[in-house]
């Protein structure tokens, strides 16, 4: 073997057992509760002394092979921060971590911040838990660790703030709890409310596609000049609607609300034939490429004397505020249609300030903690 070839062997052969042992050491500098995005960056030296990066230069099969053993290691959360730290080492590291890392609708699994917009799995749930702080009006949802840990915290995902906007009420949602502003580079986006608190718009800080156009509305706006740089869009994107219908004759019973949201779409979504086919047989309000939501309504227990709904272990109080919904239409199925026993979204109380929150495909954590956010609050009219 010629001594260049040796040289570079034991070149690739250090860098390898170096970032072994900066794994290792990481699972001990970073609390589970940090953000996704600052996930043990520092554990791994971006470049030598002099420079150059042999990081980068390490033979791709190599590389390939590190990585796939650190993502099928670290399946959960506080572990998986390796694999996010493998991301952070250089552009060629990041390239390889997301080619393998699978997105959520099929590893179920939370591993970047992009992650919290993309659709959760179908087969099974990801559940989360929301903790709220009373005093401070700030909301924070958590990976759950366990089904049944409640008291866990979990992992960090994204954080929520009530403000009063003159008649209206405003959820600002950001991956970072510090820093809980529109202006803010962590911003994902906002819930915006009507003066009754009955009508929620959810706004997202990105264009949910390709050509689509910021709200026109001056108070949708993030920043008061119309445009900082190119990168960054000075407008909120509307991708939903949540609504709570009226009790006009005040009789006993749950809340009743409609979710009207665009969803992340899967590679076998409707036609436009199978959509007006769907359209025609819902009863519920219906816009062209948006997946439709309702309540499942509970059943009233004679022995009890109240409504109860099935939340399988995952929901230990009685609460107003506890809701299943399922879709009426779903634009995530080949032929658009919804499964109406089949529940996309549950949300409920587990003690005074700790909630659960369980979604699935076609919804994304983002749109899921937006739709859970309007539950808080009293609600005259729709009780």
């Amino acid at each position: 073997m010629p001594e260049s070839h040796r040289r570079n062997h034991r070149r690739h052969r250090s860098a390898t057992a170096t970032l072994c042992f900066s794994l290792s050491r990481s699972r001990k500098q970073f609390p589970s509760s940090d953000s996704t995005a600052s996930a043990a960056a520092a554990t791994i030296p971006f470049s030598d002394d002099d420079g150059s990066d042999r990081w980068g230069t390490m033979l791709p099969d190599l590389l390939a092979e590190i990585v796939r053993r650190v993502e099928g290691r670290d399946e959960r959360w506080p572990d998986r921060r390796n694999v996010v730290a493998c991301a952070c080492v250089c552009r060629k590291w990041r390239e390889v971590v997301v080619g393998i890392v699978k997105r959520p609708a099929a590893s179920g699994r939370i591993t970047f911040p992009k992650c919290l917009k993309m659709s959760g799995p179908r087969d099974s749930a990801l559940q989360c838990l929301i903790k709220r702080d009373k005093k401070n009006a700030t909301f924070y949802l958590y990976l759950s660790v366990s089904s049944l840990a409640f008291s866990d915290y979990g992992k960090f995902l994204l954080a929520a703030r009530k403000y009063r906007n003159g008649a209206r009420t405003e959820y600002i949602i950001s991956l970072d709890p510090g820093d809980l502003s529109q202006g803010s580079q962590a911003y994902v986006g906002k819930l915006s409310s009507d003066f009754l608190g009955t009508n929620f718009t959810i706004y997202d800080s990105q264009p949910p596609h390709s050509g689509a156009k910021p709200s026109s509305s001056r108070s949708c706006r993030r920043f008061a000049s119309k445009q900082i740089s190119p990168q960054v869009s000075a407008g909120n994107f509307e991708v939903g609607k949540v609504c709570y219908k009226f009790n006009l004759l005040k009789s006993r019973g749950p809340r009743r609300m409609v979710c009207s949201l665009r969803c992340p779409l899967s590679s076998g979504h409707a036609s436009n034939d199978q959509v007006e086919n769907t359209k025609e047989k819902s009863s519920e309000s219906f816009q062209p490429g948006y997946t439709v939501l309702k309540n499942k309504a509970p059943r009233w227990h004679e022995h009890l004397q109240c409504w109860c709904l099935n939340f399988h272990g995952r929901v230990t109080v009685a609460s107003v505020k506890n809701f299943q919904l399922m879709a009426t239409v779903d634009q995530s199925q080949p032929d658009g249609r919804g499964d109406e026993e089949e529940v996309l979204l549950q949300f409920g109380k587990v003690s005074d300030d700790t909630f659960t929150m369980d979604y699935r495909q076609p919804l994304s954590a983002f749109q899921a903690f937006a739709i859970c956010l309007t539950s808080f609050g009293t609600k005259m009219a729709c009780e």
